[in-house]
């Protein structure tokens, strides 16, 4: 039985332990959260990969401007559009551009997505092993820990030479999904009793065809749109600068020069937490709740009267957070969110939901106004939605479960990882990662046990 006095007194000890003044951030110029006074991020590394773009500095200033997004210096627009255009999916070719630097030919494209596809299949005995037999509630940390076990297979775990890191990383991406999609029916089956459903990957089809494959078999199926959907939706979360939380946490942890399965296994940790990765689910609960409070949905003035409500702290989680709004560099637009809207919207008429999805549109049309009413007039603060407003929709309407968010997240962003993970491990410039931190607690002397 826990002794609640021994608790309470240890709590309140370490609660003091750990309090600084505010006002020492300021003496000393501490950037809290690697950021700037004026909410730009401390510039702290270089990289080839990716390129997030939402202001300028003109005269010291912070500019707002509409949101760009380049992977190797492509515009995400012009490579969403480029396989769009052709009819067909883009989530390899992603992968490929985001690892070397350069978009494949036909021919290349095909070679690897190839070899992508042989790597899908899990060994039966870690299935049942690492996934089926260990409990878990959460499918990030089933995927965090089968990670960690992908190293007891692999004969050459801690060699960081750049061909093995291309081939790890390649092997990781590959069976991901599977995880993921593995995971997920071992805890519908242990929490929620329903059937146990394992299947095994099918090569012939792309990544979002065979995840929906491995969650949904064909018996209930999928349309082409929606697959198109869960593509883009890869596409668009594959990669965004060494400066997210997640992919930092790569990079920091991959600069000590330990292996593949730790580093990854750290950014899935960092991706777990609902400041990084679980937004798309708290603004599905948002709307729901609006949805009940809201009588008319195409009312503005009903839903600003309601969005006021939930910035006062009277409405939804009370939180006072309008979730899916905002983001750390983009200010006028997040060009993933405006990709991705175009596509959710066909998919809300397929679905008989356009309703629903203009009552999303109106918030994110009357929220900025929303916004500079409840800041005060003075207030310059441009505020935008980001990729996680529309995300949860796409899920609810892809019949894909809250539980598969986040970790839907991991399996497109995991290229990016990887990607960055090699770039800090072969650049000449290489170093541990070792920023500062200055002790403000003070000197103290050493009291014997008998004195204190």
């Amino acid at each position: 039985m826990e002794d609640n006095n021994f608790f309470t007194k240890l709590e309140k000890a370490v609660r003091e332990s750990c309090q600084i003044e505010n006002t020492l951030f300021e003496k000393f110029d501490v950037k809290r959260g690697l950021r700037n006074s004026d909410g730009t991020g401390v510039l702290v590394g270089l990289t080839n990969i990716g390129d997030v773009v939402g202001y300028e500095k003109e005269d010291g200033k912070v500019v707002a401007i509409p949101g760009k997004l380049f992977y190797r210096g492509i515009d995400i627009e012009d490579i969403t559009m480029g396989f769009q255009k052709e009819n067909r999916h883009g989530f390899y070719e992603t992968v490929y551009l985001l690892l070397t630097g350069h978009l494949p030919t036909k021919d290349e494209l095909m070679e690897f997505s190839e070899h992508m596809a042989s790597l899908r299949s899990l060994p039966d005995d870690f299935v049942k092993d690492m996934i089926l037999s260990m409990k878990g509630k959460d499918v990030l940390n089933i995927l965090a820990r089968s990670v960690l076990g992908l190293y007891t297979l692999d004969d050459k775990p801690d060699n960081i030479s750049l061909d093995n890191m291309i081939k790890q990383s390649l092997n990781i991406i590959a069976k991901f999904p599977t995880i993921v999609a593995y995971s997920y029916q071992a805890l519908r089956h242990l929490y929620k009793g329903k059937t146990l459903s394992i299947r095994h990957p099918q090569p012939n089809l792309s990544p979002s065809e065979n995840f929906l494959y491995l969650i949904k078999g064909e018996s209930k199926g999928y349309s082409k749109l929606e697959a198109d959907l869960l593509d883009l939706m890869l596409v668009l979360h594959a990669e965004h600068g060494g400066g997210n939380n997640s992919t930092f946490t790569m990079r920091v942890t991959s600069s000590s020069e330990t292996d593949i399965y730790s580093a990854v296994t750290s950014a899935i940790g960092s991706l777990k937490g609902p400041l990084h990765g679980g937004a798309n689910v708290r603004v599905l609960e948002m709307m729901e709740n609006m949805k009940i409070n809201v009588k008319d949905w195409t009312s503005e003035e009903e839903v600003k009267e309601y969005l006021l409500k939930i910035l006062n702290k009277k409405a939804n989680d009370f939180s006072g957070k309008i979730y899916g709004i905002g983001h750390a560099v983009y200010t006028i637009s997040d060009p993933r969110a405006a990709i991705l809207k175009a596509k959710a919207r066909e998919l809300a008429i397929e679905k008989g939901r356009l309703e629903e999805f203009e009552l999303y549109s109106l918030v994110e049309r009357i929220t900025p106004e929303v916004f500079r009413v409840f800041k005060g007039e003075k207030s310059t603060k441009v505020v935008c939605i980001n990729i996680d407003f529309y995300s949860g929709f796409v899920y609810t309407c892809l019949d894909i479960s809250k539980e598969l968010y986040t970790p839907l997240f991991a399996i497109a962003r995991v290229s990016g990882w990887c990607a960055h993970r090699i770039e800090e491990l072969t650049f000449s410039a290489k170093r541990i990662i070792r920023p500062a931190f200055k002790n403000v607690y003070g000197r103290k002397e050493y009291t014997p046990i008998n004195k204190r």
